[in-house]
């Protein structure tokens, strides 16, 4: 760690000591006493528990004058996490978000088509700041209304896509279904929110006709805008001029060599309305050997392969999402798109993988469902109950798609 690096570090847990919940938690810690990046990584970790349990706005760490803005996260989980922003923490993400784009080569002539939500989620106000401050026109669609999503992208000539992978998927098979390729006028896609497999990717890439970017954020650092893919699609770029990440064992904390895939861990270095130092995000990733061809002096991350509390275990065998996209990618006559189901049926577990196929029903349909379990066995160690099902026949989310359906509990 570079001495300007600590630096901004100790600023950042002096401001972070100025709301209750970080006075509270360092309270015993002499933070002019943090001098290496040993003393760094001894203090304790952030998780999300600790950020509903501040709620709602015990991370505030400025007087109520100075908060312009709140954004949440979706609580669908629990308690939701409330960020206050200051208007300088506005600013900074419009400044990371315009770098994104910039990153892409997408330039102040370009249309940028935004469908992420607004409101108390941060993706959809994020992508607009950036692109206004850029100086491209914004085409603020919000989620959903599929119909009209398509006539604007034709009658604005869009020329970038912003979405979930889920929706840029269910965009692009409308679109095919339409027969309407040929009036769309998009040249690249960004795409983030949530993980994708690369046969997903393939598919997007190839109906829509564009190049796709990854975009990286969380509500808790600002929103999606701290990272971004260039066009040489090795991983993400960071912007460590903002952040400051690690990465870590999940199970043990201890931060992993270069190279080794384990849990993100983050802290905001300008951040003023609700700091946070240390914060696990639970995303699973590995720092980027290296430097990337494109030029950037950014350390990147890999693309995200999933969670950790995605994690799911059945009959003692350790399943993440991540390993039956790349399973399936390489079997021929399966899409992308699949579904999990887990029940505990008659004393024993029970695993079903339903997955989407252009072939009719019949002996070839049965015979994928053999290779399918054959090499779910063979690459992640359980048998499941493979069933084929039609194209289009799984469920197509506007936000997120849900593949893991754990019955068991």
């Amino acid at each position: 760690m570079k001495p300007d690096m600590l630096d901004k570090i100790k600023k950042a847990i002096k401001d972070a000591v100025k709301g209750d919940f970080y006075k509270h938690r360092f309270k015993d810690i002499d933070i002019d006493g943090i001098n290496s990046k040993e003393d760094f990584e001894k203090l304790p970790f952030t998780d999300k528990k600790d950020l509903r349990d501040a709620y709602p706005l015990g991370l505030q760490a400025v007087p109520d004058e100075e908060i312009v803005r709140i954004h949440s996260s979706s609580g669908t989980t629990g308690t939701p996490v409330i960020i206050p922003y200051t208007k300088k923490d506005v600013e900074d993400w419009a400044v990371m978000f315009k770098r994104c784009y910039e990153t892409a080569e997408i330039t102040n002539l370009d249309r940028i088509h935004i469908t992420p939500g607004y409101g108390l989620w941060t993706a959809g106000i994020g992508f607009q700041a950036g692109a206004e401050l850029l100086g491209a026109m914004a085409i603020p669609m919000g989620p959903g209304n599929t119909e009209k999503q398509i006539k604007m992208m034709i009658d604005m000539k869009s020329t970038v896509l912003c979405a979930t992978s889920s929706y840029a998927l269910l965009l692009a098979e409308e679109i095919a279904k339409r027969g309407c390729k040929d009036e769309i006028h998009l040249k690249k896609g960004v795409i983030g929110s949530e993980r994708w497999g690369e046969k997903m990717r393939k598919r997007i890439a190839d109906e829509l006709g564009v190049k796709l970017y990854d975009i990286y954020g969380l509500t808790e650092i600002y929103g999606p805008g701290i990272g971004m893919s260039c066009k040489y699609e090795c991983g993400m770029h960071m912007w460590t001029d903002y952040i400051y990440f690690e990465i870590i064992d999940p199970k043990t904390g201890e931060l992993l060599p270069e190279g080794e895939m384990g849990e993100l861990v983050i802290t905001t270095l300008c951040k003023e309305g609700a700091p946070l130092i240390r914060y696990r995000t639970h995303d699973l990733t590995r720092l980027m050997p290296g430097k990337c061809e494109c030029g950037l002096d950014y350390p990147r991350i890999d693309t995200i392969l999933g969670r950790s509390d995605d994690m799911v275990k059945v009959k003692g065998t350790i399943i993440y999402p991540s390993m039956v996209d790349s399973l399936l990618s390489t079997i021929d006559g399966v899409s992308s798109e699949y579904q999990i189901m887990i029940d505990h049926l008659f004393g024993k577990d029970i695993l079903t993988l339903f997955f989407e196929t252009s072939l009719e029903k019949g002996k070839k349909t049965k015979e994928l469902e053999k290779t399918v379990e054959r090499e779910f066995k063979a690459k992640i160690g359980i048998t499941p109950v493979a069933k084929a099902v039609g194209m289009f026949e799984l469920p197509r989310s506007e936000k997120k798609s849900n593949r893991v359906f754990d019955n068991r509990y």
